[in-house]
């Protein structure tokens, strides 16, 4: 059976990919940046959901369902500001920028994915969605004190608005992980528009 990798997301506009990656070139040249591996600015998502790994056969489904999803809401402003790390920043893994939408317009988006998702057999996130982007992973070899330090570096970074964009269209990725990184593929673009009644 074929199987791709693949999730649901919002893929970022041009000047926004710019602005993550002036930011990221900011946050690497401090001496503390050299413990993360920053992502390519190129491979940035607001990712609604990870699937993993799906079976090619299901496409046409996951498709239907995207465009289902895409339907119910019309597009939308999101707004990058601000730095966190999770877990925590006691002992971060991931150091991000948040991701500022105050309409609900995002979440509603998110809860279309999962309840469309859910009808086609996908089990729903354990956990609450937090709206993110990924700017670096910390390295494994980095020490329990390092990551502490890190952490509150990074909390201690004032990070206003990065840039906005208007959420327009949500997308099936495809991720092919490689030895240089993940390579991303857009295997659908559903608009977001309200069905009309």
């Amino acid at each position: 059976m074929d199987t791709i990798r693949a999730f649901i997301a919002i893929e970022l506009d041009a000047p926004l990919r710019a602005a993550l990656g002036e930011l990221q070139g900011r946050l690497k040249r401090a001496p503390l940046g050299r413990l993360g591996r920053w992502v390519d600015p190129g491979g940035i998502h607001l990712t609604l959901k990870f699937l993993g790994d799906v079976s090619t056969s299901q496409l046409p489904e996951l498709r239907q369902a995207l465009q289902r999803a895409a339907g119910e809401v019309l597009p939308f402003d999101v707004a990058l500001a601000g730095l966190g790390c999770f877990p925590n920043t006691r002992q971060p893994r991931v150091i991000w920028v948040g991701v500022d939408e105050p309409t609900g317009a995002l979440k509603r988006l998110q809860c279309a994915v999962e309840r469309e998702l859910g009808a086609i057999g996908f089990p729903p996130e354990g956990r609450a969605f937090t709206p993110h982007l990924t700017l670096a992973r910390v390295r494994d070899q980095v020490a329990s004190l390092e990551r502490a330090e890190l952490g509150a570096w990074v909390q201690q970074q004032s990070v206003g608005r990065v840039g906005a964009m208007c959420a327009a269209e949500l997308a099936l990725m495809q991720s092919q992980l490689r030895p240089g990184g993940a390579v991303y593929t857009c295997l659908e673009a559903a608009p977001l528009q309200r069905r009309e009644e």
